[in-house]
């Protein structure tokens, strides 16, 4: 069981298997939403449905009220029957973002129970690169039965923010300091959160780096490791995931969300942002810059 990440090699090996797999596209462009579905119907991996930020990994506000809402627990059980996950099945996401949206179906799935999920590592951009089979036939998932029961203690909401400790940004580090705002009503961050900018995950090919290599980025940016108290958050509860898979994956402690994010704390003037590099040690890693496609 894959439970973090998978490689192209291992998933190819399921697939020639036919063990039970469902692989899921996540691929989605905030600045074209209809992109994704796109890119999927031109050429995706095989077997694979595709799943929507907005219409899919998103729903009507039932734990917060950021840009890309939580779904409430039950539409999330009848989301995953209808793409034809059972429990305990091998679930693999991927997407052309290095994981960070595919990352949200992963801690979705562990939201609710199911632990044997994995995001392909180097994205389907590795995919590609490699020369791994490709399919074009758009495929009507098999709806099934899915089981599972939200556990609460994974998330965090409004109510329990205000002087948290354990606060990480996940959003590059321009953002994190209130410089540029290209999505939200206001710039800033959480008074008191640290950065640990999501691409910061990523070796320079757009794989994960290893987990001794994920602790030495987590120290460098945050002074120490995170643990189970640390509450990732950015700008809607997307790209933090990426954070929690890197946490995971590191073997550290599996860490809570603020799945409302900036885009929820922001939308309510009376409360206060900050600026600056407050939560930044000196020579922390900013990322790589792709705010054009960070949520």
């Amino acid at each position: 069981m894959f439970t973090t990440l998978i490689t192209p090699a291992d998933l190819v090996t399921l697939l020639e298997r036919a063990e039970p797999c469902v692989v899921v596209d996540c691929r989605f462009k905030l600045t074209a939403p209809e992109a994704g579905l796109a890119a999927y119907r031109e050429g995706h991996l095989p077997r694979a449905v595709y799943a929507d930020l907005d219409r899919d990994l998103s729903g009507p506000p039932a734990t917060d009220r950021g840009r890309h809402p939580l779904p409430a627990p039950e539409t999330l059980v009848a989301l995953f029957g209808r793409l034809g996950i059972v429990p305990g099945m091998q679930v693999v996401g991927y997407d052309d973002m290095g994981g960070m949206m595919a990352a949200r179906l992963w801690w979705m799935l562990r939201y609710v129970g199911h632990t044997a999920v994995a995001v392909l590592d180097g994205a389907f951009t590795r995919w590609v690169a490699e020369g791994r089979p490709i399919e074009t036939t758009e495929r009507t998932p098999v709806a099934t039965v899915f089981t599972g029961t939200a556990d609460r203690a994974r998330l965090v909401t409004l109510d329990e923010v205000p002087g948290l400790a354990g606060l990480v940004d996940a959003r590059e580090a321009p953002r994190y300091r209130g410089e540029v705002e290209p999505i939200d009503p206001r710039p800033g961050h959480i008074p008191g959160a640290r950065n640990h900018p999501w691409p910061t995950n990523l070796r320079a090919d757009g794989c994960f780096k290893s987990p001794a290599e994920l602790q030495e980025a987590f120290q460098a940016s945050l002074g120490t490791l995170p643990d189970g108290a640390t509450v990732h958050y950015c700008g809607s509860g997307v790209s933090a995931c990426h954070n929690v898979l890197a946490q995971v994956h590191a073997g550290l402690a599996e860490p809570r969300l603020y799945c409302g994010s900036w885009s929820e704390w922001c939308s309510d003037p009376a409360r206060p942002a900050a600026h600056g590099d407050e939560g930044r040690l000196p020579g922390a890693p900013d990322g790589p810059a792709k705010s054009g496609n960070e949520p």
